[in-house]
């Protein structure tokens, strides 16, 4: 029989408490909270919510109803792009993977401060032809040809 290794293996966190966890903190960011002030809110420590929001602990659902009352967001938007919504286009594996990097990639532009600045500026801008001429611009300064 062979020895049992007595160190644990570090668990890399659920695709899903990863995903949960990144809302959490793009909603958030989208009310300008700090993460010190969402846990006290919740009655935990920042480092608490921290791990939260980064997947390395799971969000329980009496917790969650918790963050979505107070960040006034329906819980379903915490799962928004989960492999859960059932899309008709996520049937095959390739897209379902397609689908996920491209959801993580949005995660990850509306985590960032810059992002959720661009964002939120771009959502002011009342004229749709200019907003078309926005994106035209960004997809030329990135290099995209329209593909």
């Amino acid at each position: 029989m062979a020895p049992r290794n007595t160190i644990a293996a570090k668990k890399a966190p659920h695709p899903t408490d990863k995903h949960v966890g990144a809302r959490v903190r793009m909603g958030r960011k989208m009310l300008a909270m700090s993460q010190s002030q969402l846990a006290d809110a919740l009655g935990i420590t920042h480092q608490q919510l921290q791990r939260n929001e980064k997947g390395i602990n799971r969000i329980g659902a009496s917790r969650l109803q918790q963050i979505s009352h107070i960040l006034q967001l329906p819980a379903a938007f915490f799962f928004e792009g989960t492999f859960f919504e059932g899309t008709p286009k996520a049937s095959t594996r390739d897209s379902k993977k397609g689908r996920a990097l491209l959801m993580a990639q949005i995660d990850d532009f509306v985590s960032d401060s810059h992002g959720l600045r661009l964002m939120e500026s771009f959502m002011r801008i009342g004229n749709a032809a200019l907003r078309r001429r926005i994106v035209m611009l960004v997809r030329e300064i990135a290099g995209d040809d329209g593909n």
